[in-house]
């Protein structure tokens, strides 16, 4: 189907309650919040969140750890939201914890169909119990599912008409991935422009991966 482009209220609308979600960032460097923040004024709960961190105390998805949006977040740097600990103590969110190798792993796999893979990260640690082991040349290694999601809200620089993507400096971080790994893939971008505009060699996501794209609001 072509790219569809869409106000961010119109976009936020797809997601429905309960959906797992990748949600681009490192912090709030190439996090989508104007999505986030258009998120906030439906009436969505129940979301599994697959993103490195819950954004930022108050900030980013932070806002919807705290509203109760959210009853699971899987990523790999939690302690950048003290909220996310604290309800995790208090029984409120389920978290997995994924170090961030096998977490950027797990995205690019499993926008790739493959279901699961070794790693010798975290064998012989609290992250590897109840998970299948493998000695491979006499090492140990675990087997990690690769990760996909119902949505994936991704943050880009500019797209063109048709839909590919290009991405400014490191707010590309885990946008890519995310884009390949989802049912739906919603892009924020900064800048819309015509296609042949966008020089073919920078363009890192091909329009085959959009679905729908919105234009950032000014004053995120």
């Amino acid at each position: 189907m072509p790219t569809r482009f869409m106000t961010v209220e119109e976009a936020a609308a797809l997601v429905p309650s309960g959906a797992s979600v990748m949600v681009g960032g490192f912090g709030l460097s190439g996090q989508p919040l104007s999505l986030i923040e258009a998120l906030r004024k439906t009436d969505v709960k129940g979301l599994t969140i697959i993103s490195n961190n819950v954004g930022q105390p108050g900030e980013g998805l932070g806002k919807l750890l705290l509203e109760g949006r959210i009853k699971k977040a899987i990523g790999s740097f939690f302690t950048s939201n003290p909220d996310v600990i604290r309800l995790k103590r208090e029984g409120m969110l389920e978290v997995e914890l994924v170090p961030q190798g096998t977490f950027s792993e797990a995205i690019r796999l499993g926008g790739s169909g493959i279901p699961a893979f070794y790693t010798a990260t975290a064998a012989w640690t609290l992250l590897a119990e109840g998970k299948e082991t493998k000695l491979f040349d006499g090492r140990e290694y675990v087997l990690e599912k690769s990760l996909r999601a119902d949505v994936a809200l991704i943050k880009a620089y500019k797209a063109d008409r048709y839909g590919n993507l290009i991405y400014y400096k490191t707010a590309r971080n885990f946008n890519p991935m995310m884009a390949m790994a989802a049912k739906l893939t919603i892009v924020e971008v900064d800048e819309i422009v015509e296609v042949g505009e966008l020089d073919p060699e920078q363009i890192v996501t091909p329009f085959l991966f959009v679905d729908v794209i919105v234009q950032k609001e000014a004053n995120l």
